[in-house]
Parts: C-alpha cells; sequence; structure tokens
C-alpha cells in the first residue's frame, strides 16, 4: 500500500538523520523548534509538510506511527522526541545533548 511505503520512508529518513523535524513552515511551534534547535547547533533534517504533496498522507502516517498528530514532530537518533514542549525540555534538561 502507499500507507506502508510511507512508514518506511518515514522510518529511512529518521533511521539516517541524527534530528529530523517533521514541520509546517508556517506553524509557530514549528519555528520556534527549529530556532531552538539552532542556538545549541543542532542542524535538523527539516520535512515541511505544508510544501509537499503527500505532506497530509505523511502527517496521517506519523500520528499512526507515533500517536502524535500534531507538528512540530521530532525524532532523534531514530526515536520519536515529541512536539515544541518535549524538544525545548530535552534541549534545557540536556537530554537532547546526551542523546547525540
Amino acid at each position: 500500500s502507499a500507507n506502508a511505503a510511507l512508514a518506511e520512508a518515514i522510518k529511512d529518513t529518521v533511521a539516517s538523520n541524527d534530528v529530523v523535524v517533521y514541520s509546517k513552515s508556517w506553524c509557530p511551534y514549528c519555528q520556534r523548534c527549529k530556532a531552538a534547535l539552532a542556538d545549541i547547533n543542532v542542524t535538523p533534517t527539516v520535512v515541511e509538510l505544508d510544501e509537499l504533496d503527500d505532506g497530509a498522507e505523511i502527517q496521517a502516517e506519523l500520528l499512526s506511527l507515533t500517536g502524535q498528530r500534531t507538528v512540530p514532530n521530532v525524532f532523534v537518533k531514530g526515536a520519536h522526541l515529541g512536539g515544541n514542549d518535549d524538544t525545548q525540555r530535552a534541549i534545557s534538561s540536556g537530554k537532547l545533548a546526551q542523546l547525540l
């Protein structure tokens, strides 16, 4: 199915990049999340769902993979981290630095 292929593509993306942010270019929480990562010199792989033809399908697949519907949807070292709040907490607690 198309969704199986999308799920594989998502898994490949998060497995092959240290930090992946599924984002929407206009979303303020996504912008904050990306800025916070930049502040600690982390350059994530960013997937802007609103700029992709299959962005809605990817978002639906992320929901089934992670239980999270909202963006940003952040992965670190292949594991789901969460949204903006989770990412900000992981940065301020030092957890993100440990994971990397």
